[in-house]
């Protein structure tokens, strides 16, 4: 079994910080990259950052670049995704996703074959 824990959500006001993590665990465990994705209520899952275990190359939507970064520790298998200057729209469930294959960047048709189960970030104004 492969399992993919999120954690570190929570309720933040504008302009603050968040940091979640997740980890990945199982023995058939194999991925060549990660994802964080989200959910706003009402709204279509979108990708936010992706990284590669090997590399380290990234992707960011537009709409959190320059706030957000995601980075990777090999070791503790564990994705970071430590979010700044936050804002209300960034309200959503959060997703952290692996994909087998190896992807330097985003597109729609990328398959990633295990996620989390998600964890709220909410936003104040």
């Amino acid at each position: 079994q492969v399992q993919l824990v999120e954690s570190g959500g929570g309720l933040v006001q504008a302009g603050g910080s968040l940091r979640l993590s997740c980890v990945a665990s199982g023995r058939t465990f194999t991925s060549n990259t990660m994802g964080w994705f989200r959910q706003p209520l009402g709204k279509e899952r979108d990708v936010v950052a992706t990284v590669t275990w090997s590399s380290g190359s990234t992707y960011y939507a537009d709409s959190v670049k320059g706030r957000f970064t995601i980075s990777r520790d090999t070791a503790k298998k564990t994705v970071y995704l430590q979010m700044n200057s936050l804002k209300p729209e960034d309200t959503a469930v959060y997703y952290c996703a692996a994909a087998r294959r190896y992807y330097s960047t985003y597109s729609p048709n990328n398959k990633y074959d295990y996620w989390g189960q998600g964890t709220q970030v909410t936003v104040s104004s």
